[in-house]
């Protein structure tokens, strides 16, 4: 609407313009009109008629110049005119070249940008009230439409190349070694122990029958069936006792078992070999199916849970809102921070628009290559019409001042 509000104030302007040319010639006919028939009586009336011979001829030639410049004049096929339309392609291709070559060069884009301060401006931008969470929304708005697209094989894959390599690179030994320190530190591997003892004794327990299957299955030919059986339970028995025994905390087994644990960190700390078949481990680990697909799920479940926080509640647009709030505190009170986005803002400027500058000149021209004809002359003749008009004005006024000087001249030495 504005745009069209300024064409109107330009149409309007041109068009009060063209009424004064046209007058000022029109005023000059009559003058000459008038002093071709008071001459007679009143001689001086011959300066009033070379002043406007003179001036209709100046206003009549500048006419044609400016008619020329946009159609033929009277439709006439006059040489060199209509000199807009015949050359439209070359305006176009001048137009491009002219932007890029003197408006995206880096000479004149790099210290423009600089001089912007992109950091202060985002960082006073940000600062206002309600930008950071209209920016938030903006970009939250945008995750959606582009998450879904996306093509969920390739990105699985990708993230399940990215997660493996990235384990690969995680020396296995050293972060076994502190996870089980840790543990240790906590008195987590004696729970790991006492686990191992209650399904011990559970499977003992569950399995009573069949452990003295087998121990007569295995008994010699001649040793009684009874003795067989009372042998079995006590040996059942001993070893739930057993297994009961070693849940004292001074358990020599038990104590056993936390030397063996602390110099198991020691080993994947410092001894070699136990660092390399930590890393043989840790490759079968991630080489196993299950883990290959599990890694494989990622996105599918990342993708899950993101499209539903984000159609669901305002967690991520609080959060993001947040970060964007803490974003403009930090670009304020950070100079080194402010010269890092500046930086990125000159580097885009660099890498991505003035690379591309000639295909802007050339979008540029193939606009205007492609716009219709009479378009492109409305267009031209709107900008620059009013000031063509001022030629008409002075060629009038100037050609005057000329006859009339020349008649001047001829009077006093003819």
């Amino acid at each position: 609407m504005a745009g069209n509000s300024d064409d109107l104030r330009r149409w309007r302007a041109l068009r009060r313009m063209r009424l004064t040319a046209v007058g000022l010639l029109f005023v000059m006919v009559l003058a000459d009109v008038a002093a071709r028939m008071g001459e007679a009586r009143y001689p001086w009336l011959s300066y009033l008629r070379a002043f406007a011979e003179a001036a209709i001829v100046g206003g009549l030639a500048d006419w044609f110049a400016v008619t020329a410049l946009f159609r033929r004049p009277l439709g006439l096929p006059i040489p060199h005119t209509a000199i807009v339309p015949r050359n439209k392609e070359r305006i176009g291709d001048a137009v491009g070249n002219f932007v890029a070559n003197n408006f995206l060069s880096p000479d004149v884009l790099l210290p423009k940008v600089r001089s912007l301060d992109v950091g202060g401006r985002l960082s006073l931008w940000l600062s206002r009230e309600g930008n950071a969470r209209f920016a938030a929304r903006r970009l939250i708005a945008a995750v959606p439409p582009l998450v879904s697209a996306m093509q969920d094989e390739p990105v699985r894959q990708m993230l399940r190349d990215a997660a493996a390599e990235r384990l690969r690179q995680v020396a296995a030994a050293p972060l076994m070694s502190r996870i089980l320190r840790i543990l240790v530190a906590g008195g987590q591997h004696l729970a790991l122990f006492d686990i191992g003892i209650t399904a011990a004794r559970e499977f003992v327990q569950g399995n009573q029958e069949q452990i003295y299957q087998a121990i007569n299955e295995k008994s010699s030919w001649w040793v009684p069936e009874w003795i067989d059986s009372r042998l079995a339970k006590r040996i059942v028995a001993g070893i739930l006792d057993t297994l009961s025994e070693m849940e004292q905390p001074l358990h020599p087994w038990r104590l056993q078992f936390q030397d063996s644990v602390e110099a198991l960190i020691e080993a994947l700390a410092h001894a070699p070999e136990a660092q390399a078949r930590a890393e043989i481990l840790k490759d079968e680990i991630i080489g196993h199916p299950e883990v290959q697909a599990y890694l494989e799920s990622l996105w599918v479940e990342t993708k899950r849970v993101l499209l539903e926080d984000l159609s669901t509640g305002n967690r991520i647009e609080r959060a993001l809102t947040g970060a964007l709030s803490g974003l403009a505190g930090r670009l304020e009170e950070d100079v080194r921070l402010r010269e890092v986005v500046n930086g990125w803002a000159a580097r885009a400027v660099l890498h991505l628009l003035v690379p591309n500058r000639q295909r802007f000149g050339a979008f540029m021209a193939g606009v205007v290559r492609n716009w219709n004809t009479d378009t492109l002359v409305g267009k031209m003749e709107l900008q620059f019409g009013r000031d063509l008009q001022y030629i008409r004005i002075n060629g009038t006024l100037v050609g005057g001042l000329v006859g009339l000087l020349v008649h001047a001249l001829s009077q006093v030495f003819g």
